[in-house]
């Protein structure tokens, strides 16, 4: 982060955050602080009603299986892992999908770890704000008892009032010639506990979230989260149980310039997703 004197700049304490130039979205940066903690309350409000359902869904499990083997990848403990932990295996996670999503995740502690990384893109898609969509995400990625119990939760969270405030209408869709964001960037996974039959596996993500129009008092903003995942092997596959968030750990911010409404737009229908292996 440059220490320098350049306009643009503005001290903090021991921080210099670099503000936007112009106006990139419609006119929300001349607004200051309060289009700013608009903006805020509603990108927290995405996630605390998520993990409010997920939590909801799950409440009285006391699912407290315990396994035998952590982290899953070849040693080290939790504080001072080694490298063959944290490196790339290089391993394809998988050969197939199944309505756009993943399938067939390899019966290991990396096979767990790889379908944890894409069952959280998944869950933080655009997906979820569409009734239908969301509805056959978690009947394909939950137990069939925890999509049971979590769909009913799901669909209180993600209420016609609740997508308004986004921007959205009843079925999720953004207005005519904005584009609404919604994506999970895994950018690391961790296995807390691994077990033949049971996987506890943490990811650590960006996310990016908020609506890119010209008349947007919402715009795409980061947050970073680690989304743990209780998964179950199921049949042929990973299955999640139970899941929590939590924040963090989040690094500075750096010195990169907002990108305008349009640039966040076109990057969107641009850049494709990928598929996660660990």
């Amino acid at each position: 982060m440059s220490l320098g004197d350049e306009p643009g700049y503005q001290e903090t304490g021991h921080t210099r955050t670099r503000l936007p130039e112009g106006d990139p979205y419609g006119g929300a940066s001349r607004r200051g602080g309060r289009s700013s903690s608009r903006s805020l309350v509603t990108v927290v409000g995405v996630v605390v009603l998520l993990i409010a359902a997920i939590a909801f869904a799950n409440r009285g499990d006391g699912n407290d299986s315990s396994s035998t083997t952590a982290n899953g990848n070849g040693g080290g403990s939790a504080d001072q892992p080694t490298t063959s932990s944290t490196a790339a295996s290089g391993t394809k996670p998988v050969e197939t999908k199944s309505g756009g999503i993943p399938t067939g995740f390899a019966h290991s502690a990396q096979g767990a770890q790889s379908a944890a990384a894409n069952y959280a893109v998944t869950l933080g898609s655009t997906g979820m704000f569409n009734k239908d969509s969301r509805h056959r995400i978690v009947n394909g990625l939950y137990t069939s008892a925890a999509a049971a119990k979590l769909q009913n939760a799901m669909d209180s969270a993600y209420s016609t009032s609740f997508l308004s405030t986004l921007g959205l209408d009843a079925n999720g869709n953004a207005p005519k010639g904005s584009t609404f964001v919604s994506r999970t960037v895994p950018v690391g996974t961790k296995a807390e506990q691994y077990g033949d039959s049971s996987a506890e596996i943490s990811v650590w993500y960006m996310g990016l979230i908020g609506m890119s129009g010209s008349s947007s008092t919402n715009p795409v903003t980061t947050t970073w989260k680690t989304w743990t995942f209780d998964l179950q092997w199921s049949g042929s596959d990973w299955k999640i149980s139970t899941d929590t968030q939590k924040d963090g750990p989040a690094p500075v911010p750096g010195d990169d310039q907002a990108a305008t409404s349009d640039a966040i737009s076109k990057a969107v229908e641009q850049y494709g997703g990928f598929t996660y292996a660990r």
